[in-house]
């Protein structure tokens, strides 16, 4: 088994060790040491990442209490060697973990729900609960896991004797096997649990819930804490600021102007259609009678008055009436109509001849053309 120096101390970054074994494999090379520094992906926490002399340690696994390292060049077994891991990223994840840790705990004091399941990614943290949680319960939580923050809580981790276990209470997802390692919050949450932790509760900074939806029965809830969630804050308030600046309002009030943008579009979506059914008509009203194809082309025309024109124009001629709408860059959206000639059974040529897609019915059929208009224009016409 390798023997684990995160347990005794998660703020050391530099350790010794000696290679017990080194092997090539797909991912590079996988070392054994005698100790490490370095924490496994385990318990749906990812691993650390860093270097062993000077090697980059690119993942690293545990299995049956051996922890094995995957580096991108080759050590000699029996070698002794420097590891360094990046406190970066262990910091984060440690402020990470205890912040679900802080929540779980709550949850579990407050409405008895368990922790069911729990995944620290390099991006993201989610947990699931063994119940569901309103908006307000969910804020109430929130609120109770930042003033344990404040407060500046003492977290211990340790091994208790297997008598003392036995009559003490902890949370934990399943049944471990072998020596269980505690971590205890003050005042706030007892967890079995693998993985490094700050030594004090206000070391996470803030605990932000940023999503929540029902899982299984019960609720995932997305957290980001400490360094994550002041990244995630400088990104929104960014954003913010760029919207408000483009509607020419205060940040406070961008869903206010935003609320008014729609609107306005909607507005004007409605006059727009309004004056499509009227240019459709007058196309209609303008239409004489005749044996050949009738072919219009109108950007102004949305799908509806398209379909107006082609309904009219199918009473006005023998042949076929084509409406189009687009640009020889954009390509053109056609609908096709006519009373006298099978268009589904003539969809296929048409589209080879246009290089088009689409089709419809024996009356009419739609889709789109990828040529110009002088083609589509010569088509008709021929």
């Amino acid at each position: 088994m390798t023997e684990k120096l995160y347990d005794k101390n998660s703020y050391a970054t530099e350790f010794e060790a000696e290679v017990l074994s080194c092997e090539e494999c797909d991912k590079g090379y996988e070392i054994i040491l005698d100790k490490t520094l370095f924490f496994p992906e385990e318990g749906g926490q990812c691993c650390d990442k860093g270097t062993l002399e000077g090697s980059k340690v690119t993942d690293v696994q545990i299995k049956d209490g051996v922890i094995y390292h995957y580096c991108d060049s080759p050590t000699e077994k029996g070698a002794k060697v420097k590891g360094k891991i990046d406190f970066k990223l262990r910091f984060r994840n440690m402020q990470n973990h205890t912040g679900e840790h802080i929540i779980c705990g709550i949850a579990h004091k407050i409405y008895g729900y368990e922790n069911v399941g729990f995944h620290l990614g390099e991006d993201y943290v989610t947990m699931d609960l063994s119940g569901p949680l309103t908006k307000e319960q969910i804020d109430e939580i929130e609120i109770l896991a930042n003033e344990a923050i404040y407060k500046n809580l003492k977290i211990k981790t340790y091994y208790p004797p297997k008598e003392e276990l036995k009559s003490m209470f902890y949370r934990s997802k399943a049944d471990i096997e072998g020596a269980i390692r505690i971590v205890e919050i003050e005042d706030c949450d007892v967890c079995a649990c693998c993985a490094p932790h700050v030594a004090r509760t206000g070391e996470v900074g803030i605990i932000k819930i940023i999503d929540s939806y029902p899982h299984r029965g019960g609720g995932r809830l997305t957290i980001l804490c400490g360094f994550d969630a002041l990244c995630d804050y400088n990104h929104k308030f960014n954003q913010t600021l760029s919207i408000s600046n483009m509607l020419s309002v205060k940040q406070n009030e961008v869903a206010d102007g935003v609320k008014k943008l729609l609107e306005d579009m909607g507005k004007l979506k409605h006059e727009i259609s309004e004056k499509s059914k009227a240019m459709a008509q007058m196309y209609v009203d303008a239409m004489e009678e005749t044996e050949k194809n009738i072919c219009i082309f109108d950007k102004g025309l949305d799908r509806d008055a398209m379909r107006t024109v082609v309904n009219g124009g199918m009473k006005k001629t023998k042949g076929i009436i084509a409406v189009l709408s687009g640009t020889d860059e954009t390509g053109y959206s056609y609908i096709l109509g006519s009373e006298n000639i099978d268009l589904k059974e003539n969809a296929k040529n048409i589209n080879t001849a246009l290089s088009g897609r689409g089709g419809g019915s024996k009356t009419m059929i739609q889709g789109n053309f990828d040529t110009t208009r002088e083609k589509i224009e010569e088509f008709f016409k021929n």
